[in-house]
């Protein structure tokens, strides 16, 4: 039960429908779809577009997308694989010829896959949509053209990357005067509009074919990138099978690989042998966690890729077996440790959480990978790319090494929960690589601990960053349990950010009728129950 007398929010509740998004106005686009009859997955991708206007260092059309769709609360949950894959013409040797190493810089046109979000938007809602694309494009058109005001903590996240878009032709559009637009300061893409109204009126090809493709693929080339008009027409994302682990008596259902979902249910597998105790902030409990996350998070990176390219054993990594091993602390000896992942760390993506009123329940999240991504712009299409490559490894050998078609290895993660049948949770977290770690911790606060969603959410947060023996934490974490676990040996650092990653949730009570919203304060946006 919430403490009234201390400052943060209640749990929104509706009968009719809800959206939970990282920005008011994607969340208002979202709650006027769905009354004006539109599904959850039309609601959805209104307010992915809106935010790839209004938060465009979070998100953007030249970005990837996941998605899992329930139809009516059912637990025969859809999955979508929005992941762009690299070029055909990648070379491995040639990279490694022009003196890249180890991993791809951030401006590199390498590091810009073909971009899957366009291509995922179209696709779930001609399966699960209702209403037309114009509509469902409609306002984010409006903000591009008419301008929007930049909100606080996407204007405090664009004023930390000045200097990655100063270096690109991004500073015209996304820098007023070589700064970035101030808080409350109305900020207008034109371009962006352009692009999207292509797209409303013809669909994929107005992304993938045409003056859109063209510009991207010319402006990459210049650049130095391989990237041609074929790999952009030829680029298709799929309906896949979602995965799924039982944790206590729900059932977790996440994206396949190369997503990270897998890592959420084996650090779910490894705390589920475990007693949490009373005290989701106790130091017991968040050593358990940080221990599970640091040996799931080897696994990662040393096993997640493509799974078109790779063997990536998901019976394997969801097993009792390694869960136990894992839990004990010994790692699986057979897989070499010398070789793991180096992928870039990076805190930013947009999270969509929308149920409506036939219970129908997206589950929805589309990144540009790092905050502006590559920070590279198309010019004439005002499409910023995002810089998903830079999860590539160049070491020859390794499962997520880079190579024609194929697809890095994915951070960003859609999240449902299921018990007796029904959907019962539609959850996300955002964050980067801390999405893993932040849906089993989400989700253990909910389950083991019975907080509302809006608690589980604000709780104070942890992470220990992969490769380093460093754990990112918030400084609203017990003075008490950060001196314990000290003791114990643990180094915390600042997050080097405003907040550790941002989460939106649905709680679906099937009894009542009513519907539960929660976002994250560590963002600007909110959740809103729809009227009618």
């Amino acid at each position: 039960m919430r403490d009234f007398q201390k400052p943060g929010r209640s749990v929104v509740m509706s009968t009719r429908g809800m959206a939970a998004t990282s920005h008011p106005a994607a969340t208002q686009a979202a709650v006027r779809i769905l009354e004006e009859g539109g599904t959850a997955m039309d609601a959805a991708v209104a307010a992915c577009a809106v935010q790839c206007v209004v938060e465009p260092g979070s998100t953007g059309v030249g970005g990837d997308c996941f998605a899992l769709y329930s139809e009516k609360g059912s637990d025969r949950i859809t999955a979508y694989n929005g992941a762009g894959w690299a070029p055909k013409a990648t070379s491995i040797d040639a990279l490694l010829a022009a003196g890249e190493r180890k991993q791809l810089s951030r401006q590199s046109p390498h590091v810009v896959t073909i971009p899957g979000a366009v291509d995922a938007w179209m696709a779930l809602t001609q399966k699960f949509g209702r209403l037309p694309r114009g509509r469902i494009l409609e306002d984010a058109i409006r903000f591009a053209e008419e301008g929007y005001a930049v909100a606080p903590r996407s204007g405090t996240d664009w004023a930390m990357h000045t200097k990655l878009l100063s270096a690109t032709a991004a500073r015209e559009i996304m820098l007023v005067d070589g700064a970035a637009p101030a808080i409350g300061s109305v900020h207008r893409q034109p371009q962006l509009g352009a692009t999207l109204r292509k797209i409303a009126d013809k669909g994929r090809a107005g992304f993938y074919e045409g003056e859109v493709a063209e510009d991207i693929v010319s402006y990459l080339r210049s650049l130095g990138g391989v990237h041609t008009l074929e790999d952009f027409a030829e680029y298709k994302g799929e309906f896949v099978q979602p995965i799924q682990s039982r944790f206590r008596d729900r059932v977790i259902h996440e994206c396949p690989p190369p997503g990270q979902g897998i890592i959420a249910l084996l650090l779910l597998n490894i705390l589920q042998g475990m007693e949490p105790g009373n005290d989701p902030l106790s130091a017991e409990r968040l050593k358990a966690e940080i221990d599970a996350t640091r040996m799931a998070y080897r696994m990662r990176d040393v096993l997640l890729a493509d799974p078109r390219f790779a063997n990536v054993d998901v019976g394997y990594l969801l097993s009792k077996g390694l869960a136990d091993e894992l839990r004990e602390g010994n790692f699986p000896a057979q897989f070499d440790t010398s070789v793991i992942n180096s992928a870039a760390e990076h805190k930013d993506t947009v999270y969509i959480s929308v149920v409506d009123k036939d219970r129908n329940c997206a589950s929805f999240i589309n990144s540009i990978f790092h905050p502006f991504g590559s920070g590279l712009m198309a010019p004439k299409s005002g499409v910023l790319l995002h810089n998903r490559g830079q999860s590539f490894e160049l070491t020859k050998g390794h499962p997520n090494c880079i190579g024609p078609g194929k697809r890095p290895l994915h951070t960003i993660i859609p999240g449902m929960a299921t018990k007796d049948g029904k959907v019962e949770l539609v959850f996300g977290v955002m964050g980067g690589h801390y999405q893993a770690m932040g849906h089993a911790h989400f989700l253990s606060k909910v389950i083991d601990f019975d907080c509302d969603i809006q608690t589980a959410s604000d709780l104070p947060r942890l992470f220990p960053i992969p490769g380093t023996d460093h754990v990112e934490v918030e400084g609203t974490l017990p003075l008490k349990t950060r001196e314990q676990l000290e003791a114990q040996g643990y180094k915390f650092v600042s997050p080097g950010y405003p907040a550790i990653g941002g989460a939106q949730a649905i709680k679906l009570d099937w009894e009542n009728g009513v519907l539960l919203g929660a976002s994250d304060h560590r963002k600007d946006g909110c959740a809103i129950g729809a009227n009618r």
